[in-house]
């Protein structure tokens, strides 16, 4: 059956852990393929060199079910690459309006920055107006001079420039879920096949 099909099929607030698992999962697989869909953009923590705590927007581009991954693009010299690889312990944080779901989910990083993987999403990104952040000259977080331009800063996403695309790979340790509701909130741990309520 289609999952656009099962998504529709579902009730808006599920009511057993086996709804809400599969609703879990459904919105996660839309949301890279949905640019209206809340869940698109998540909070990715991270921890810095100073043990220090850093959060930031990203961009989900891809969802694996079956491994419990998710996938996200993003400059190979980036500080969170670094905070990535020194500390692969990272967590996303997702809030959805339209369900009053917040979904937090605790897990470990892996960085590529080579390989299939990461050359097929390169040649998608490429023909894309994002493809300028992947070839730029200076590194996410240099300091600009006064009279810097972006054209001044990146080069030809066409040309043979090497780029810097480099991809994330969250593997899901837990998730914590909690919807809130006029009838009352509800909250529980979904690790692995194992289901935990929550006091909220």
């Amino acid at each position: 059956m289609d999952a656009s099909v099962g998504l529709n099929n579902l009730q808006t607030t599920p009511v057993t852990a086996s709804d809400i698992r599969q609703r879990i999962w459904l919105e996660l697989q839309r949301a890279p393929h949905d640019r209206h869909h809340e869940w698109r953009t998540p909070l990715l923590s991270s921890v810095d060199q100073q043990a220090q705590p850093q959060a930031r927007m990203v961009v989900l581009r891809g969802v694996d079910t079956l491994a419990r991954t998710f996938h996200l693009y993003t400059d190979s010299r980036s500080p969170k690459v670094a905070e990535l690889n020194d500390n692969p312990s990272a967590a996303l944080t997702f809030w959805s309006k339209r369900l009053s779901w917040q979904l937090r989910v605790s897990a470990v990083a892996t960085v590529q920055r080579s390989g299939p993987e990461v050359d097929a999403a390169w040649a998608k990104v490429r023909q894309s107006r994002a493809a300028g952040d992947y070839v730029s000259l200076l590194a996410p977080g240099d300091v600009l001079g006064d009279t810097a331009t972006t054209a001044e800063v990146l080069v030809d996403p066409q040309s043979p420039q090497q780029h810097n695309l480099a991809i994330i790979t969250l593997q899901v340790v837990v998730m914590d879920w909690l919807e809130l509701a006029p009838s009352g909130h509800r909250r529980a741990t979904l690790q692995a096949d194992a289901w935990q309520w929550l006091v909220p």
